[in-house]
């Protein structure tokens, strides 16, 4: 059955998800030079996090095992890593409120660290995953899905993708 999502593979969908949370970070950035309210900074901060932990768990329970078969183990347990560190911040940062002196700091440090992992997995992982023999194109079918599921119905897009960049996919049965 064909499917269609606004992305053309697995790697595209990926990606979109870190540069909409860069462009948040940097929206977060803008607050704080602005001297915005606490609670301004704390929505979007909660934004942040639910975005990165929705894209965690779809890499963690769908990408990264094909990956990981595909090429190998190495580059993938650093990619958990940094997983379990932003999970580590994130869970701070929802744990304090955004007046307190530490958190425009944990927010920032949680945005180095996802820069950092985000340049990891275009350079390294992407790369090897485009080169391997994966059905990417299906597999954005699978993370789209899924990530739909996971998103609280305040989340979900209510845009519609732009016609050039939305494919049909044929969902390839496993």
């Amino acid at each position: 059955m064909d499917k269609l999502i606004p992305y053309e593979n697995a790697v595209d969908l990926l990606d979109a998800d870190h540069k909409a949370a860069k462009a948040m970070f940097i929206e977060y950035d803008a607050l704080c030079e602005d001297e915005a309210p606490a609670a301004a900074k704390q929505a979007l901060a909660n934004r942040v996090c639910q975005a990165l932990t929705v894209h965690a768990q779809i890499e963690e329970e769908i990408f990264y095992p094909r990956v990981r078969k595909a090429i190998g183990q190495g580059l993938i347990d650093e990619a958990l890593d940094d997983h379990t560190q932003a999970k580590q911040l994130i869970a701070e940062i929802q744990a304090m409120k955004a007046g307190s002196g530490e958190y425009d700091a944990l927010v920032q440090q949680l945005a180095k660290l996802v820069d950092e992992h985000v340049a990891e997995e275009r350079e390294q992982i992407f790369l090897k995953a485009a080169q391997a023999p994966l059905d990417l194109r299906g597999l954005a079918v699978e993370l789209f899905e899924r990530k739909q599921a996971l998103q609280p119905p305040s989340a979900k897009p209510t845009r519609k993708p732009a016609a050039k960049a939305t494919q049909s996919v044929k969902k390839e049965s496993a």
